[in-house]
Protein backbone atom coordinates (compact mmCIF):
# COMPACT_ATOMS: atom_id res chain seq x y z
CA UNK A 1 0.00 0.00 0.00
CA UNK A 2 0.86 3.79 -0.50
CA UNK A 3 2.89 4.93 2.27
CA UNK A 4 3.46 8.88 3.58
CA UNK A 5 7.00 9.49 2.85
CA UNK A 6 8.79 9.49 6.22
CA UNK A 7 11.01 12.63 4.99
CA UNK A 8 10.46 15.47 3.09
CA UNK A 9 11.17 15.22 -0.56
CA UNK A 10 14.58 17.18 -1.54
CA UNK A 11 14.50 19.83 -4.04
CA UNK A 12 18.12 20.51 -4.85
CA UNK A 13 19.33 23.81 -5.69
CA UNK A 14 19.93 27.18 -4.36
CA UNK A 15 19.45 29.11 -7.97
CA UNK A 16 16.94 31.74 -8.26
CA UNK A 17 14.36 29.56 -10.27
CA UNK A 18 14.85 26.41 -7.77
CA UNK A 19 13.87 29.10 -4.90
CA UNK A 20 10.84 30.11 -6.89
CA UNK A 21 9.98 26.42 -7.02
CA UNK A 22 10.24 26.07 -3.61
CA UNK A 23 8.30 29.31 -2.58
CA UNK A 24 5.28 28.16 -4.98
CA UNK A 25 4.88 24.90 -3.98
CA UNK A 26 4.61 26.12 -0.04
CA UNK A 27 2.14 27.84 -0.66
CA UNK A 28 0.13 25.22 -3.16
CA UNK A 29 0.79 22.47 -0.49
CA UNK A 30 -1.84 24.72 2.22
CA UNK A 31 -4.47 24.36 -0.49
CA UNK A 32 -6.55 21.29 -2.45
CA UNK A 33 -6.72 23.13 -5.88
CA UNK A 34 -5.11 21.10 -8.17
CA UNK A 35 -2.22 21.14 -9.72
CA UNK A 36 -0.69 20.99 -13.05
CA UNK A 37 3.07 20.34 -13.20
CA UNK A 38 4.65 20.71 -16.24
CA UNK A 39 8.66 20.30 -17.34
CA UNK A 40 10.82 18.74 -19.88
CA UNK A 41 12.02 14.96 -18.78
CA UNK A 42 13.78 14.61 -15.97
CA UNK A 43 12.92 17.79 -14.33
CA UNK A 44 11.64 16.40 -10.81
CA UNK A 45 8.18 16.45 -11.31
CA UNK A 46 7.38 13.59 -9.07
CA UNK A 47 9.82 14.92 -6.55
CA UNK A 48 7.89 18.45 -6.84
CA UNK A 49 4.54 16.46 -6.43
CA UNK A 50 5.85 14.50 -3.39
CA UNK A 51 6.55 18.00 -1.97
CA UNK A 52 3.48 19.51 -2.34
CA UNK A 53 1.78 16.82 -0.51
CA UNK A 54 4.35 16.67 2.25
CA UNK A 55 3.59 20.45 3.53
CA UNK A 56 0.12 18.79 4.76
CA UNK A 57 1.13 15.29 4.79
CA UNK A 58 -2.54 14.43 4.75
CA UNK A 59 -3.16 10.81 3.42
CA UNK A 60 -1.48 8.41 1.20
CA UNK A 61 0.71 9.63 -2.11
CA UNK A 62 -0.19 7.42 -4.97
CA UNK A 63 1.90 7.62 -7.90
CA UNK A 64 0.21 6.62 -11.38
CA UNK A 65 1.83 6.11 -14.48
CA UNK A 66 -0.29 7.02 -17.43
CA UNK A 67 1.73 5.59 -19.85
CA UNK A 68 0.94 1.94 -18.98
CA UNK A 69 -1.61 1.58 -22.68
CA UNK A 70 -4.63 -0.42 -22.40
CA UNK A 71 -6.90 -2.49 -20.15
CA UNK A 72 -4.03 -3.01 -17.43
CA UNK A 73 -4.10 0.91 -17.10
CA UNK A 74 -7.97 1.09 -16.96
CA UNK A 75 -7.78 -2.10 -14.32
CA UNK A 76 -5.19 -0.40 -12.26
CA UNK A 77 -6.89 2.78 -12.53
CA UNK A 78 -10.24 2.07 -11.03
CA UNK A 79 -9.62 -1.71 -9.35
CA UNK A 80 -11.96 -4.11 -10.75
CA UNK A 81 -13.96 -7.30 -10.12
CA UNK A 82 -13.77 -10.98 -9.95
CA UNK A 83 -13.87 -12.01 -13.65
CA UNK A 84 -13.70 -8.80 -14.90
CA UNK A 85 -11.01 -9.69 -17.87
CA UNK A 86 -9.13 -13.09 -18.31
CA UNK A 87 -6.98 -13.63 -14.65
CA UNK A 88 -8.65 -11.18 -12.34
CA UNK A 89 -9.25 -14.51 -10.30
CA UNK A 90 -9.70 -11.51 -7.15
CA UNK A 91 -11.27 -8.31 -6.79
CA UNK A 92 -8.82 -5.35 -6.64
CA UNK A 93 -8.84 -1.90 -5.97
CA UNK A 94 -7.39 0.78 -8.11
CA UNK A 95 -5.04 3.16 -7.44
CA UNK A 96 -7.78 5.92 -7.48
CA UNK A 97 -9.20 4.21 -4.96
CA UNK A 98 -6.01 3.92 -2.97
CA UNK A 99 -5.37 7.55 -2.74
CA UNK A 100 -8.56 8.27 -0.64
CA UNK A 101 -7.78 11.08 1.81
CA UNK A 102 -4.50 11.82 -0.15
CA UNK A 103 -2.70 12.75 -2.93
CA UNK A 104 -3.12 11.36 -6.53
CA UNK A 105 -0.02 12.11 -8.77
CA UNK A 106 -0.94 11.29 -12.75
CA UNK A 107 2.31 10.88 -14.01
CA UNK A 108 2.63 11.47 -17.99
CA UNK A 109 -1.30 12.49 -18.00
CA UNK A 110 -0.67 13.46 -21.67
CA UNK A 111 0.26 9.56 -22.15
CA UNK A 112 -3.80 8.65 -21.19
CA UNK A 113 -5.58 7.26 -24.34
CA UNK A 114 -8.93 9.53 -25.10
CA UNK A 115 -11.23 6.83 -23.72
CA UNK A 116 -9.65 6.53 -20.84
CA UNK A 117 -9.30 10.47 -20.08
CA UNK A 118 -13.42 10.71 -20.78
CA UNK A 119 -13.51 8.33 -17.93
CA UNK A 120 -10.73 9.93 -15.45
CA UNK A 121 -13.00 13.31 -16.43
CA UNK A 122 -15.95 11.91 -14.46
CA UNK A 123 -14.26 10.57 -11.35
CA UNK A 124 -12.81 13.79 -10.88
CA UNK A 125 -16.02 15.47 -11.07
CA UNK A 126 -18.40 13.27 -9.49
CA UNK A 127 -15.55 11.81 -6.77
CA UNK A 128 -16.94 8.44 -7.61
CA UNK A 129 -14.95 5.44 -9.20
CA UNK A 130 -16.67 2.60 -10.71
CA UNK A 131 -14.47 -0.92 -10.48
CA UNK A 132 -14.00 -2.85 -14.04
CA UNK A 133 -16.98 -4.89 -14.38
CA UNK A 134 -18.98 -3.88 -11.79
CA UNK A 135 -22.11 -1.13 -11.66
CA UNK A 136 -21.58 0.06 -7.43
CA UNK A 137 -19.94 2.93 -7.40
CA UNK A 138 -17.62 4.17 -4.98
CA UNK A 139 -16.78 7.68 -3.26
CA UNK A 140 -13.50 8.62 -4.37
CA UNK A 141 -11.61 12.04 -2.52
CA UNK A 142 -8.44 13.20 -2.98
CA UNK A 143 -6.32 15.60 -4.48
CA UNK A 144 -5.21 15.82 -8.00
CA UNK A 145 -1.76 16.35 -9.19
CA UNK A 146 -0.98 15.62 -12.50
CA UNK A 147 2.60 16.38 -14.58
CA UNK A 148 3.32 16.20 -18.23
CA UNK A 149 6.09 17.07 -20.92
CA UNK A 150 3.71 17.89 -23.73
CA UNK A 151 2.10 20.65 -24.40
CA UNK A 152 -1.44 20.10 -23.50
CA UNK A 153 -3.00 23.22 -24.39
CA UNK A 154 -1.98 22.44 -27.97
CA UNK A 155 -2.70 19.03 -27.95
CA UNK A 156 -6.24 20.13 -26.69
CA UNK A 157 -6.76 22.39 -29.84
CA UNK A 158 -5.73 19.41 -32.65
CA UNK A 159 -7.91 17.02 -30.13
CA UNK A 160 -5.80 14.29 -28.85
CA UNK A 161 -6.36 15.82 -25.42
CA UNK A 162 -9.93 16.36 -24.41
CA UNK A 163 -10.50 19.86 -23.44
CA UNK A 164 -12.73 19.48 -20.60
CA UNK A 165 -10.45 17.36 -18.83
CA UNK A 166 -7.40 19.78 -19.45
CA UNK A 167 -9.40 22.72 -17.90
CA UNK A 168 -10.06 20.56 -15.19
CA UNK A 169 -6.35 19.83 -14.51
CA UNK A 170 -5.11 23.16 -15.31
CA UNK A 171 -6.32 25.15 -12.29
CA UNK A 172 -2.60 25.97 -10.84
CA UNK A 173 0.08 25.37 -12.98
CA UNK A 174 3.72 25.01 -11.86
CA UNK A 175 6.84 24.70 -13.94
CA UNK A 176 9.84 23.09 -13.51
CA UNK A 177 13.43 24.32 -15.02
CA UNK A 178 15.33 22.74 -17.53
CA UNK A 179 18.92 21.77 -15.58
CA UNK A 180 20.42 23.69 -18.96
CA UNK A 181 18.84 27.27 -16.89
CA UNK A 182 20.06 26.59 -13.96
CA UNK A 183 23.72 25.48 -14.19
CA UNK A 184 25.12 27.12 -10.70
CA UNK A 185 22.95 23.90 -9.00
CA UNK A 186 25.22 21.10 -10.63
CA UNK A 187 27.84 21.03 -7.93
CA UNK A 188 25.14 20.37 -5.44
CA UNK A 189 23.39 18.17 -7.06
CA UNK A 190 26.18 15.77 -7.54
CA UNK A 191 27.34 16.29 -4.06
CA UNK A 192 23.59 15.63 -3.13
CA UNK A 193 23.58 12.29 -5.68
CA UNK A 194 27.23 11.16 -3.78
CA UNK A 195 26.29 11.60 -0.42
CA UNK A 196 22.77 9.77 -1.50
CA UNK A 197 24.54 6.42 -2.42
CA UNK A 198 27.48 6.94 0.67
CA UNK A 199 30.15 7.42 -1.50
CA UNK A 200 33.09 9.33 -1.32
CA UNK A 201 33.91 10.18 -4.84
CA UNK A 202 35.37 13.75 -5.74
CA UNK A 203 35.36 15.29 -9.25
CA UNK A 204 38.46 17.45 -10.76
CA UNK A 205 37.62 20.97 -11.27
CA UNK A 206 37.61 19.94 -15.14
CA UNK A 207 35.36 17.09 -15.20
CA UNK A 208 32.68 19.91 -13.11
CA UNK A 209 33.71 22.16 -15.86
CA UNK A 210 32.78 19.64 -18.32
CA UNK A 211 29.52 18.70 -16.25
CA UNK A 212 28.19 22.44 -16.34
CA UNK A 213 28.91 22.99 -20.12
CA UNK A 214 26.64 19.90 -21.34
CA UNK A 215 22.97 21.02 -21.71
CA UNK A 216 21.57 18.16 -19.93
CA UNK A 217 19.00 17.53 -22.31
CA UNK A 218 17.71 14.68 -19.64
CA UNK A 219 17.88 17.24 -17.33
CA UNK A 220 18.28 16.16 -13.32
CA UNK A 221 17.83 12.27 -14.33
CA UNK A 222 20.52 12.11 -16.81
CA UNK A 223 23.12 13.90 -14.53
CA UNK A 224 22.11 11.32 -12.00
CA UNK A 225 22.32 8.42 -14.08
CA UNK A 226 25.91 10.22 -15.02
CA UNK A 227 27.01 9.71 -11.95
CA UNK A 228 26.09 6.60 -10.88
CA UNK A 229 27.94 5.59 -14.08
CA UNK A 230 31.22 7.16 -13.50
CA UNK A 231 31.33 5.87 -9.82
CA UNK A 232 30.07 2.63 -11.06
CA UNK A 233 33.06 1.81 -13.17
CA UNK A 234 35.41 4.16 -11.07
CA UNK A 235 36.31 3.45 -7.31
CA UNK A 236 37.60 6.82 -7.30
CA UNK A 237 38.31 8.58 -5.32
CA UNK A 238 38.54 11.40 -7.81
CA UNK A 239 36.89 11.22 -10.64
CA UNK A 240 38.04 12.79 -14.15
CA UNK A 241 37.14 13.70 -17.78
CA UNK A 242 38.04 10.95 -19.15
CA UNK A 243 35.45 8.75 -17.05
CA UNK A 244 32.49 10.66 -18.29
CA UNK A 245 30.41 8.01 -20.50
CA UNK A 246 31.13 7.83 -23.96
CA UNK A 247 27.10 8.49 -24.64
CA UNK A 248 27.41 12.18 -22.75
CA UNK A 249 31.11 12.73 -23.92
CA UNK A 250 30.41 11.81 -27.98
CA UNK A 251 27.15 14.90 -28.74
CA UNK A 252 29.63 17.59 -27.64
CA UNK A 253 32.88 16.06 -29.43
CA UNK A 254 30.69 15.96 -32.97
CA UNK A 255 29.24 19.52 -32.27
CA UNK A 256 32.43 21.09 -31.56
CA UNK A 257 33.81 19.42 -34.37
CA UNK A 258 33.61 21.09 -38.08
CA UNK A 259 32.27 19.27 -40.02
CA UNK A 260 33.08 19.17 -44.39
CA UNK A 261 30.07 20.52 -45.93
CA UNK A 262 28.49 17.61 -49.02
CA UNK A 263 26.13 17.39 -51.16
CA UNK A 264 22.91 15.71 -49.21
CA UNK A 265 24.29 14.36 -46.07
CA UNK A 266 27.16 15.69 -44.24
CA UNK A 267 29.84 13.20 -43.66
CA UNK A 268 32.03 12.69 -40.25
CA UNK A 269 35.13 13.31 -40.45
CA UNK A 270 37.71 10.28 -39.65
CA UNK A 271 36.97 9.64 -35.68
CA UNK A 272 34.24 11.45 -35.48
CA UNK A 273 30.72 9.15 -35.16
CA UNK A 274 27.25 10.15 -36.15
CA UNK A 275 25.01 10.73 -33.16
CA UNK A 276 22.22 8.08 -34.16
CA UNK A 277 25.13 5.52 -34.06
CA UNK A 278 26.28 6.74 -30.60
CA UNK A 279 22.62 6.68 -29.56
CA UNK A 280 22.30 3.52 -30.27
CA UNK A 281 25.56 2.41 -28.76
CA UNK A 282 23.70 3.88 -25.77
CA UNK A 283 20.70 2.42 -25.75
CA UNK A 284 22.63 -1.37 -26.04
CA UNK A 285 25.21 -0.37 -23.16
CA UNK A 286 22.00 0.41 -21.19
CA UNK A 287 20.28 -2.42 -22.01
CA UNK A 288 22.83 -4.69 -21.61
CA UNK A 289 23.91 -3.05 -17.80
CA UNK A 290 20.36 -3.95 -17.32
CA UNK A 291 20.36 -7.09 -17.99
CA UNK A 292 17.32 -6.09 -20.90
CA UNK A 293 15.30 -3.98 -17.98
CA UNK A 294 13.72 -1.58 -20.60
CA UNK A 295 12.06 0.84 -17.31
CA UNK A 296 15.39 0.92 -15.72
CA UNK A 297 17.76 1.61 -18.91
CA UNK A 298 15.22 4.30 -19.78
CA UNK A 299 16.49 5.83 -16.28
CA UNK A 300 19.75 5.08 -16.62
CA UNK A 301 19.68 6.86 -19.91
CA UNK A 302 17.73 9.81 -19.22
CA UNK A 303 14.65 9.70 -21.10
CA UNK A 304 10.82 8.07 -20.60
CA UNK A 305 10.27 4.50 -21.38
CA UNK A 306 8.06 5.32 -24.78
CA UNK A 307 10.25 7.21 -25.88
CA UNK A 308 13.11 4.55 -25.30
CA UNK A 309 10.66 1.87 -27.15
CA UNK A 310 10.35 4.54 -29.80
CA UNK A 311 14.48 4.62 -30.55
CA UNK A 312 14.52 1.11 -29.77
CA UNK A 313 12.27 0.43 -32.85
CA UNK A 314 13.49 3.23 -34.73
CA UNK A 315 16.99 1.69 -34.39
CA UNK A 316 15.90 -1.86 -34.58
CA UNK A 317 17.49 -2.88 -31.47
Amino acid sequence: MPVIPESPPILVGQSARMMEVRRRIEKLGRTDSPVLLLGETGTGKEVAARAIHWVRRSGPFVPIDCSILGTLLESELFGHTRGAFTGAVAGRPGLIESAEGGTAFFDEIGELPLELQAKLLRVLQEKEVRPLGSNARRKASFRTIAATNRDLAREAERGTFRRDLYYRLNVVTLRLPPLRDRKEDIPELVAHFLAQRGLRHRLSSELMAELQSYDWPGNVRELENCIERMTAFNSGPLLHTADLPSALAGPRLVCDSPLPAAAGRAQPQPGVRRLDEMEREAIVQALSYTNGDRSRAAELLGIGRTTLYRRMKAYGV
